[in-house]
């Protein structure tokens, strides 16, 4: 089995589409960990809804490509995602592998470890709360290097979203 990483965003309904993501992967790997989930501002589309933003710890056997394109883009687009040329469009849900084992990966499409963990807190944070002691793949660096020069402001702490989803894992619903 193979230890991952997803990130986890959404902005449309995210007290709904984050529980609901969350049973469906749980259907489909074991899903270990669950960070703090945070409100986030929305990256460069003023005006659009609030994000909020976490990360979840699995165990897979399945291979990178296929977590990716089929599990995590399948429950995306059951639950509404439609991709489009807008990168920052308003999205019910958004998985992304962050880290997938000690994988490197530099592909059209797939990059690993995923180069949001070293520019966007609302990664790296929820991340190194899952993952202290985390060495990243290829890098080399301690997460916990990379959180000490981010700042935390803008996150907001979701207690209760938080408090829901750790809830469904630790009694597997």
């Amino acid at each position: 089995m193979t230890v991952v990483f997803v990130g986890v965003g959404s902005n449309i309904e995210p007290e709904r589409n984050v529980p609901e993501a969350q049973r469906r992967l749980a259907r489909r790997v074991q899903v270990t960990g669950v960070s703090t989930f945070y409100r986030t501002m929305p990256l460069g589309a003023p005006g659009t809804p609030r994000f909020v933003n976490g990360v979840w710890r699995i165990e897979t056997a399945l291979g990178v490509r296929f977590l990716r394109s089929d599990v995590l883009r399948g429950i995306e687009e059951e639950l509404g995602r439609r991709r489009t040329s807008d990168r920052n469009a308003p999205r019910p849900i958004d998985l992304d592998v962050l880290v997938y084992g000690d994988a490197v990966v530099e592909e059209e499409g797939l990059r690993l470890p995923d180069p949001a963990i070293w520019a966007r807190p609302f990664v790296a944070y929820p991340l190194w709360e899952l993952a202290p002691e985390l060495v990243l793949p290829g890098d080399g660096r301690r997460l916990a290097e990379v959180v000490a020069g981010m700042s935390r402001e803008g996150l907001e702490p979701l207690g209760e979203l938080t408090g829901l989803l750790k809830a469904e894992v630790e009694h597997g619903s």
